[in-house]
């Protein structure tokens, strides 16, 4: 389809008069780059904050893969932002305004205007990250211009609803929740935990692919115990586990904190980020949210062992990331990290209670834990690297849109 078929006006996207000549510039900029003859991929969503976690890191890095290994496939996300402007890597910030209490996340009113939007760069594909705004809007637009719609299911509303408001609002959530995924061409989830829950939900045309990991960012050579204790205050006996992630109420941070305290000595944890706001606590040490992925990665290959509570977690990508740095994971039986963490690169806990997670960590150490912590570098590398994981996954886009250069690397396509 030619982008001159594609007729977005300014009228449809103005939301404030204040911002009109932001609107302009931006739609200008969109056009423009509607403009390349290459195949577009359009990723929208609006779990993209300054302290997003995984979905963000997914989406950055499938920027940059794309770009060093699909340069013939063009390539824009569409975020909520503080106003509007269309940034020199491709990324479409539009104007939404911050949920309260919500750490930067930002929530878009309009789905008709969402949609016209992504219309403007006259994608060839659209990946919804998210049931929301975005994801309707990606709907929408997905009509106006005639191409396939993606929707990857990075969450489970439902559940998190029923953790957050009780049970009774898991039904009316999910019910919702199925209907939008159902309207997408192909759902792609991360775990075959998370399709379970689609398919229970009644949606179909499911696909598993796990997320990934940047294998030389994680990195084993980041390891500097002496410099983390140092920083920390802590003696060469002191064994150190590690979460990094936001302080959710999903992320069961309260487990790990009851398990160490109820180990003791030399048992310390350090959270990275997931402490803020929570009171000083014995055996605990939190420290601010880092945003350079090499800090965090340094922190994470210093501890001795990386711990993850979450028995509902969709996947885990910070679990990946742990085991790429060279260390071995304790995590839950349940969700998708127990799809990712076994007995060759970890263990897991009988359930998400302190008592079955403290005897967890006991017996992870009393194996060899510098053995488990290479073993899952080797499979972190040879498993979840995102090379291997964006290949398969331009499969899928290809299948869809038939458009060869999603399949294929520049140097290898015909010479027109």
């Amino acid at each position: 389809m030619s982008a001159n078929h594609i007729d977005v006006q300014e009228s449809e996207l103005r939301l404030f008069p204040g911002l009109d000549e932001e609107v302009a510039d931006t739609l200008r900029a969109t056009k423009t780059a509607a403009a390349d003859s290459r195949p577009r991929l359009v990723d929208t969503t609006m779990l993209f904050a300054p302290r997003s976690g995984g979905v963000k890191r997914y989406l950055l890095s499938k920027k940059a893969w794309l770009e060093g290994h699909r340069p013939e496939v063009a390539h824009n996300l569409v975020v909520p932002g503080a106003g509007y402007r269309m940034e020199p890597d491709g990324v479409v910030r539009l104007h939404a305004p911050k949920l309260p209490f919500g750490d930067g996340y930002r929530w878009p009113s309009s789905v008709r205007r969402w949609g016209a939007w992504v219309s403007s760069l006259n994608p060839s594909l659209i990946e919804a990250g998210d049931p929301y705004t975005p994801g309707q809007g990606a709907l929408e637009a997905g009509q106006r211009v005639g191409c396939p719609v993606v929707g990857f299911c990075h969450s489970d509303p439902a559940a998190l609803a029923a953790l957050h408001f009780g049970e009774w609002a898991k039904k009316p959530v999910e019910k919702r929740w199925a209907r939008l995924f159902s309207q997408f061409d192909r759902v792609v989830s991360p775990s075959r935990f998370i399709a379970q829950r689609l398919e229970e939900a009644g949606v179909g045309g499911i696909v598993i692919r796990p997320l990934g990991v940047e294998v030389d960012t994680f990195h084993p050579d980041r390891r500097d115990r002496d410099w983390l204790l140092k920083k920390l205050g802590l003696g060469a006996d002191a064994r150190l586990l590690c979460f990094a992630g936001r302080p959710a109420k999903e992320k069961n941070v309260g487990v790990l904190i009851d398990a160490v305290q109820r180990l003791g000595a030399p048992y310390h944890l350090v959270l990275v980020g997931a402490g803020a706001g929570m009171p000083p606590e014995d055996r605990v040490i939190s420290l601010p949210y880092e945003k350079d992925p090499r800090a965090v990665a340094r922190i994470i290959a210093s501890c001795d062992a990386f711990v993850h509570a979450n028995d509902k977690e969709p996947f885990g990508l910070i679990v990946l990331e742990a085991m790429a740095c060279g260390r071995a994971v304790v995590g839950v039986n349940s969700g998708g990290v127990a799809e990712t963490v076994d007995e060759s690169v970890g263990q897991l806990a009988v359930s998400a209670d302190p008592v079955d997670y403290a005897a967890a960590i006991e017996a992870l150490f009393a194996r060899d834990v510098e053995a488990l912590g290479a073993a899952a570098r080797v499979k972190a590398v040879e498993q979840f690297a995102w090379n291997r994981v964006f290949e398969d996954l331009t499969m899928l886009y290809g299948e869809l849109t038939g458009k060869a250069e999603f399949l294929t690397p520049r140097e290898m396509l015909p010479i027109n």
